[in-house]
């Protein structure tokens, strides 16, 4: 690790790590893909009693107001017994966001129901003809007395067919220039009538992500979430929590985990190339590592990440899909094999979670978007 435990941080992590190796069903650990909700919320409403499912929440929203240090270690004890992936979408990125711009009567109806696993909560930016291209979006949302009419499809939205609500980017002004200026930031229950969702196969044969169709949703007036047409700020803000969320080093060093139990399984542990190429990997997570507890900690001294926030999400996912391709390459004949591979008493995902690991650099803002985000900011190159 790159930073050392504090005294007060090894006297937290000794506990954390306790209560998760006794409370964390074997069952669900291990697993590449979310286990079905009626299984994963279990444990998440199982770490909302202990107070620890959002420790980065104030306390008076009924989080645990933890320190940076303490998240992370959070963080590192779940991947250190490769815990099952929560549906976090509500707790990560819609609760902050209602802290910040969210009524009286919006932070009292929502957060509550997410912190207790009430209600799930899908994310819906994307659409078929816009990804990466955000602005472009062309959901509209009409706005009618005292509700809005939504048409329109969003695409590659996790679990949005097991979602309750889903927060979304509609457009509610087709002739504001700039175009994102036309943009609101709008929760829609799922529940209501012309919601449709299409769940989606992803290449590693789980159908974790969804199309949902919008054909004239009616959507309250009050589920506005900051002024009209100023979603795009609220949007971007959401964006940069994602991208320090999935800039972790513990992705990767989940994998890596594998990776060296595989290999002292196999023999390969003995291979000098392998050793050299492992060893030039934590290298790189290192480094990874040392940035985000720079990021960690400009956050905690109330300064925004800017720019840094593509730099790390470049590295993050760079580094994570060198990790499963080195996981894929020390399972030798089996690196083709989506059965789990027997190690000892376990047993290991190693392709499917080399599959999954591909859409990494997509999610949170594609690796293309975030070369052109740091060329025109970092560099001053014209657009």
């Amino acid at each position: 690790m790159f930073r050392k435990d504090s005294a007060s941080d090894a006297t937290f992590r000794k506990q954390v790590r306790s209560w998760f190796e006794a409370n964390l069903p074997r069952e669900l650990r291990g697993r590449t893909v979310r286990p079905p909700p009626a299984d994963l919320m279990v444990w998440y409403k199982l770490l909302s009693e202990r107070g620890w499912i959002a420790p980065h929440w104030p306390k008076e929203h009924g989080g645990m107001e933890a320190t940076l240090s303490e998240q992370i270690i959070i963080a590192q004890e779940l991947g250190r017994l490769s815990a099952p992936h929560l549906p976090l979408q509500g707790v990560n990125h819609l609760g902050p966001i209602l802290m910040r711009y969210g009524t009286h009567e919006q932070k009292q109806r929502h957060l509550p129901p997410i912190l207790r696993g009430d209600v799930i909560w899908a994310q819906g930016y994307s659409e078929p003809g816009s990804g990466s291209d955000l602005a472009s979006l062309t959901t509209k949302a009409e706005l009618k007395d005292d509700h809005f009419v939504v048409n329109g499809t969003k695409i590659w939205q996790t679990w949005a067919h097991h979602a309750d609500w889903m927060f979304t980017l509609v457009r509610t002004d087709p002739e504001a220039k700039p175009k994102h200026a036309g943009i609101s930031f709008l929760l829609i229950n799922l529940r209501t009538t012309g919601v449709k969702t299409k769940p989606i196969l992803n290449i590693a044969g789980d159908d974790e992500f969804s199309q949902v169709f919008l054909d004239d949703v009616i959507v309250p007036k009050e589920n506005l979430i900051g002024p009209l047409n100023g979603g795009w700020k609220v949007a971007n803000d959401l964006l940069a929590n994602e991208r320090l969320f999935t800039s972790s080093p513990q992705h990767a060093l989940e994998v890596v985990h594998r990776i060296t139990r595989l290999a002292s399984a196999n023999g390969r542990d003995g291979d000098p190339v392998f050793r050299d190429k492992l060893a030039a990997l934590r290298i790189r997570i290192i480094a990874q590592e040392a940035l985000f507890w720079q990021a960690a900690d400009l956050i905690a001294n109330g300064r925004p990440l800017g720019p840094a926030s593509s730099t790390m999400k470049l590295i993050a996912t760079s580094n994570l899909q060198a990790a499963t391709d080195l996981l894929v390459d020390v399972a030798d004949t089996h690196g083709a094999d989506v059965r789990r591979q027997s190690v000892g008493d376990d047993d290991l995902d190693v392709t499917r979670i080399f599959l999954q690991s591909r859409r990494a650099t997509i999610y949170g803002g594609s690796s293309e978007i975030q070369r052109n985000v740091l060329a025109r900011r970092v560099l001053g190159l014209p657009s």
